[in-house]
């Protein structure tokens, strides 16, 4: 390593994200899909209601519609007069009447309140009795309660989830506008790396590793909606770096690679891309990872990440997830952390912000994997979320730390 490599400073997590951030304009192409076929996508354009959800009062249960004010007693019996279903209508409910009714059909004009059925009696067919005195309003959901006509319910960057979708299936729409996948160039560099399938494990030679990381890069890219183009292992030549790197550009988005960002003499991604375009190297104040390179080529993102497979996944999901999203246009990119309670001891402090491989326990604090090296990608198998603890910070059993799951960071 080079004394200009040894002195370079670490660059915080948030100033290089903020930096990141700072290029990642939305691409602004958009595309029309089914409803149906909207989860995961990034909304957008605003999508408002033209009518109210529910279209009428209604009823929340099985049971009878009345007027309150009939009821004087228990002994209070009232004439069934109606019969009303979901997706039918009745008539106006007049004095001492009662209409039999099923969830989610509409109130009758006249009627203020639902009584459920296992509150009721029949003395005689074509009459009810009630128990109680029912309360105007009871188990009737209002027109408009859930949406109101006119009102944004979804926003343009929103992200589209099993939930907002059948959102706006409510109000009637069949397609929706969302951006188009993010075109993603994916590539490895290491001569040590072999495909699982082409090399047997007793047959593999001394220092070969199977690439694990195209694995699950590749996995990560596509649960974000990115379009991905695998381009394989590239052997660490600079000219067949130089042609990888050129070829990607020219018709994608982003060009990510692993491997290949440190100063060594086999690591050929800097010139490569200096001789193509520009590019950023840093080091950046995490553990694990810490090598990150970002440039252009031929108008493409280019982003390079460490090698070792921990430091990949999460600067992945740290750097590159929020990038992304900021490129589909999404309007919130930070992922979601919770306060909870160490079920163990980190008594040496790091310089650098650590993201500890963690997992909840039954009594609802986090267990820590024991071996928190950069290499051992069994840590974030067993994990669910990572420890977010500060540079020079240790921790001890029972103190509160900041949680990051990792459904929030892979969504």
């Amino acid at each position: 390593m080079s004394a200009t490599a040894q002195r370079q400073p670490l660059k915080p997590l948030d100033e290089a994200l903020a930096e990141l951030l700072g290029h990642a304009a939305p691409l602004g192409k958009t595309e029309i899909v089914s409803t149906f076929d909207a989860d995961g996508r990034v909304l957008a354009g605003d999508v408002v209601a033209a009518l109210d959800v529910p279209a009428h009062d209604n009823s929340a249960m099985d049971g009878y519609a009345v007027r309150s004010t009939d009821w004087t007693d228990a002994a209070t019996v009232l004439q069934v007069n109606q019969r009303i279903a979901a997706g039918s209508s009745g008539i106006v409910l007049g004095a001492m009447s009662a209409a039999r009714i099923f969830t989610g059909a509409p109130i009758p004009a006249g009627a203020d309140a639902v009584v459920r059925q296992e509150n009721c009696s029949t003395p005689e067919p074509g009459s009810v009795s009630i128990a109680d005195q029912p309360k105007a309003g009871q188990w009737i959901r209002r027109c408009g309660e859930d949406v109101t006509a006119g009102r944004t319910v979804l926003s343009k960057g929103d992200l589209l989830a099993p939930e907002s979708i059948g959102l706006a299936a409510s109000i009637g729409f069949e397609k929706l506008l969302v951006a188009t996948p993010v075109r993603v160039a994916l590539f490895s560099t290491g001569d040590e790396l072999v495909m699982p399938g082409d090399v047997l494990p007793a047959d593999m030679k001394p220092g070969a590793i199977y690439n694990s990381n195209r694995f699950f890069l590749r996995a990560l890219l596509q649960r974000l909606g990115c379009k991905v183009t695998d381009m394989g292992i590239v052997p660490d030549k600079l000219d067949a770096t130089k042609a990888a790197l050129a070829s990607a550009s020219a018709s994608h988005d982003l060009v990510l690679t692993s491997g290949g960002v440190s100063v060594g003499e086999e690591d050929h991604i800097k010139p490569a891309v200096q001789a193509l375009g520009q590019l950023n190297l840093w080091q950046i104040a995490i553990k694990p990872g810490k090598p990150f390179a970002y440039g252009k080529i031929n108008g493409a993102h280019f982003i390079g990440l460490p090698g070792n497979p921990v430091s990949s996944f999460v600067t992945f999901l740290l750097l590159v997830r929020p990038f992304i999203r900021s490129l589909q246009g999404a309007t919130k990119t930070a992922p979601d952390s919770i306060a909870a309670c160490a079920h163990f001891n980190w008594p040496k402090a790091d310089k650098r912000r650590e993201f500890l491989r963690v997992k909840r326990n039954l009594a609802g604090g986090l267990d820590l994997f024991d071996n928190q090296s950069s290499g051992v990608l069994t840590s974030a198998v067993w994990a669910d979320g990572l420890v977010d603890n500060p540079a020079g910070n240790t921790i001890t059993h029972g103190d509160v730390v900041q949680f990051i799951p990792f459904s929030s960071l892979m969504s």
